[in-house]
């Protein structure tokens, strides 16, 4: 497994233009593994689009290495990083404590007439419920840090919430994406570490499900 990063040339109004859509940053994380495009591959590439002061960046957790000029086809020249991330698995542990963040799209599923009807989660109570009811079954659970300043039970936030534009055809979908930050100890492992690389919740391909952690100091 690997993990890449590389800076978006938000810069280039050409290029950037042209990222209008998650659908877009599809296609680019997929046109970055040009082997697999030739044979017709299907492998899953979790990605994510995160911020850092006034710089945007795309993440991203693959099974093999991308090509790094094609990963900055839409990014600045000589940005894009990228390191084998399966060390950084196998040294996980149960009980280890790690800070996370995820971008997620919280939903729920609505039966009528014997049909399934795909639904955002609205509020921040039903989105954070989304998140826990999930903990356990991915191997993790949240812990009560008494230095954040948190107001739940449980030590982790919602830092961002915005809809994302999917274009199919002529339509234009609206995706719910929420942004969790926060802290939880992991309690099994090997789901832990499959939940990483697999990511958690639906519309993956469209930027959604990759969690990212950091050991505890």
């Amino acid at each position: 497994m690997y993990m890449s990063r590389v800076e978006i040339d938000t810069k280039n109004i050409g290029n950037f233009r042209k990222l209008t859509h998650v659908g877009a940053y599809h296609s680019w994380v997929e046109e970055s593994f040009p082997s697999e495009v030739e044979q017709n591959q299907r492998l899953r590439h979790l990605w994510r689009i995160d911020y850092l002061k006034d710089r945007k960046y795309l993440i991203l957790v693959s099974e093999n290495k991308p090509d790094m000029k094609k990963l900055e086809k839409y990014g600045v020249s000589g940005s894009a990083v990228t390191k084998k991330y399966d060390n950084f698995l196998n040294s996980l542990k149960d009980g280890q404590i790690l800070n996370f963040r995820l971008v997620a799209n919280p939903v729920h599923v609505v039966s009528k007439n014997g049909r399934h009807y795909r639904y955002p989660h609205i509020t921040i109570d039903q989105q954070k419920n989304w998140l826990s009811s999930r903990a356990e079954k991915k191997g993790f659970r949240f812990l009560k840090n008494s230095n954040d300043n948190i107001s739940s039970n449980e030590s982790f936030e919602i830092v961002k919430r915005d809809k994302v534009i999917l274009k199919k055809g002529s339509k234009n979908i609206k995706l719910s994406r929420v942004s969790f930050e926060g802290l939880l100890e992991i309690t099994d492992v090997d789901l832990f570490r499959k939940m990483l690389i697999d990511g958690i919740g639906k519309e993956k391909a469209f930027g959604m499900g990759l969690m990212t952690v950091i050991p505890r100091r």
